[in-house]
């Protein structure tokens, strides 16, 4: 009998993991990568005797595939991915695929902002908690790697892009928690917003009422689109959170204290009439945006069986990310902070609402379609000067040139971090506060925005 044959578009991490890990299966498997394989890459699919191919797609062996795992990178657009689909060929995700063989129990957490500090924080409190807890999805590394290695977890925790989830169909999060609904990659879904959304709200699929989905009630899209699928016959149990107390919302903050509050017969998974309550100046992680992530993680904690006295310790404890508002250090009296991982407006909204001192905001790279005057009103009361940062900022300028002129903001146009570095710490003065916070995607002049902030805290520790 021929066996079931595999094609894994891309080799990075999630498709060299998928790779290795269909093989055990028994699968049939081929590798084929567009662009350059890493050589760490390289070397782990020989070392299982893995075919790969790079620079180039064989067609006629791509295919022949039965199914195919295609990496989150790679958009349905691509030639390759619509020739597999004329064909009839299903194509799937690195996560739905490692879920055929994941035991234990996910917590999935999406959003256009917070993913990386909420899915951090929800795996610090499990670990802190004892749980035999993993992490993966767009932090960490490959589930499916996770898998072949025989590692096995009570829970694992995920971090999901919504480009993971436009590959998920039978994927099932045991708690999901959807952080906010912001423009984001509307390149990737024909600058259509509902198109974004409706990837978002993938989160709940195949949902069951004993399971949980937790949801900032605040957010422009989120409330409404769950209660479209809620006239559909989706049927898991919402736990929303909110910035002012509304009705029915168990997580909220008032009066500088957060608080969580669980009414009896919610569902099995919270302990009736269990509550928890943190001034919110004790929590490790500053800002407005922070309050809600921590709520988000502190639910999830709950839900999955932590007592509210850990949670509390952790909420204070927890050390936060890299490359998230990272404190970078001091020089000449100018403080410097690496949001690298600013790569949307909204994410250098929250990053500008937490700046308490004049700012030099550094933005640009690869633009995703970004609407930069929802930045003006906050850029005109916080910065004294803005300093591009890409290959190419002709976007930029057309977006901020004649409002920078009208407000008396300063600009500065650079091509590299050692440039960039050099001008924001001339534009800046004693108390100010240099912040990279991009808005736009790294892949320009970097590797990946992970890439871009350490490059930033290389050169500003050079001052």
């Amino acid at each position: 009998m021929e066996k079931h044959k595999i094609v894994v578009l891309g080799a990075g991490e999630s498709g060299v993991g998928a790779a290795i890990l269909a093989q055990q299966k028994g699968y049939d498997v081929f590798v084929s990568d567009a662009g350059t394989i890493k050589d760490a890459y390289k070397t782990m699919l020989d070392e299982h005797h893995l075919p790969w191919e790079e620079g180039q797609h064989t067609m006629e062996r791509i295919l022949d595939a039965h199914e195919c795992v295609k990496s989150p990178g790679i958009p349905e657009t691509a030639p390759v991915v619509q020739a597999l689909a004329e064909r009839g060929v299903p194509i799937i995700g690195e996560l739905e695929f490692a879920a055929r063989y994941l035991k234990g129990q996910t917590i999935c957490i999406t959003g256009s902002n917070g993913k990386t500090t909420t899915t951090s924080l929800v795996y610090y409190i499990l670990q802190k908690a004892g749980f035999q807890v993993g992490l993966g999805g767009n932090i960490g590394k490959s589930l499916a790697l996770q898998v072949a290695q025989g590692e096995e977890h009570e829970w694992t925790v995920l971090e999901v892009s919504s480009f993971q989830l436009d590959t998920m169909y039978d994927f099932r999060a045991d708690i999901s928690i959807l952080l906010n609904i912001t423009p984001d990659h509307l390149d990737r879904y024909g600058y259509v917003m509902q198109r974004y959304v409706d990837s978002k709200m993938r989160i709940i699929r195949n949902q069951r009422r004993q399971d949980c989905f937790i949801y900032w009630r605040d957010d422009e899209y989120a409330e409404a689109d769950l209660g479209k699928r809620r006239a559909e016959g989706n049927v898991v149990t919402a736990l929303p959170f909110t910035d002012e107390p509304q009705s029915g919302s168990l997580g909220y903050s008032r009066d500088g204290m957060m608080r969580i509050d669980v009414p009896e017969g919610l569902t099995p998974r919270l302990e009736d009439g269990a509550q928890l309550s943190i001034p919110e100046g004790e929590l490790s992680i500053p800002g407005r945006h922070n309050v809600r992530n921590c709520l988000a993680a502190a639910m999830a904690a709950l839900a999955a069986g932590v007592d509210a006295d850990t949670v509390k310790e952790c909420l204070r404890t927890f050390p936060g990310v890299e490359h998230r508002l990272e404190y970078v250090c001091e020089s000449h009296g100018v403080r410097y902070v690496n949001d690298s991982k600013a790569t949307n407006v909204d994410a250098c909204h929250v990053a500008l609402e937490a700046q308490t001192t004049p700012v030099v905001l550094i933005v640009g790279g690869t633009d995703k379609g970004n609407d930069y005057t929802t930045l003006f009103p906050l850029i005109a009361r916080k910065c004294r000067a803005i300093v591009f940062l890409g290959a190419d900022n002709s976007t930029l300028h057309r977006a901020f040139d004649a409002f920078a002129s009208e407000h008396g903001i300063a600009l500065a146009d650079t091509h590299s971090m050692v440039d960039c570095v050099k001008a924001s710490a001339q534009l800046a003065q004693e108390g100010d506060t240099v912040l990279l916070s991009p808005c736009c995607a790294s892949f320009d002049l970097f590797q990946n925005m992970g890439h871009r902030g350490r490059l930033f805290k290389e050169e500003t520790r050079k001052l």
